[in-house]
């Protein structure tokens, strides 16, 4: 019988993300000059934050090239990026081996078919609550949150909690 993947939240020092679907909520609105614009949420950048805060590596694997996503994460701390990776496994695993990372300390959070591959090598495989069913199929948590509206902040907070690192030492008096 598999574990529950909350028996591995406290090997997890790794965060993966994939943008579109994820961290937006996979939507595109173009503007009349062909800008493609997203929306990403304040509170999965709350969490993004506090995690490379507490010494969490975070790394981000997209199919998508938009500067603008890559400029907003650059400015919550992220330094890792592989954009434009239709191949997502190659990066996982050149990630992995620049920073000599165990595999079973990386939780991924994906929610579409290129995401799959990555998402079988790691510790724990999670999506958003609206992923696709073959990504949903594979997962080992499926967040209660859709892409965009706070799913990563949901698995931060989670795998943060476990290991003593959320809100420990906030002081809400000073806040």
């Amino acid at each position: 019988m598999k574990k529950s993947y909350k028996e591995y939240l406290k090997d997890i020092t790794t965060f993966i993300f994939d943008v579109d679907g994820v961290l937006t909520d996979g939507s595109v609105l173009v503007t009349t000059t062909g800008e493609m614009l997203r929306k990403m949420s304040v509170k999965d950048g709350y969490a993004l934050k506090v995690a490379i805060d507490k010494g969490y590596n975070i790394c981000i694997i997209t199919g998508g090239t938009n500067e603008g996503v890559k400029k907003r994460l650059q400015g919550l701390g992220i330094t890792d990026f592989y954009m434009g990776s239709h191949h997502k496994i190659d990066a996982l695993e050149e990630y992995l081996d620049i920073y000599n990372i165990d595999p079973k300390n990386v939780l991924y959070m994906g929610d579409d078919i290129p995401d799959i591959p990555a998402m079988k090598k790691v510790g724990v495989a999670s999506c958003p609550q609206n992923a696709v069913p073959e990504v949903r199929a594979i997962c080992d948590y499926i967040s209660h949150i859709n892409g965009g509206s706070g799913c990563a902040r949901d698995v931060i907070e989670q795998v943060l909690k476990v290991r003593g690192d959320w809100m420990d030492n906030f002081d809400a008096a000073n806040a």
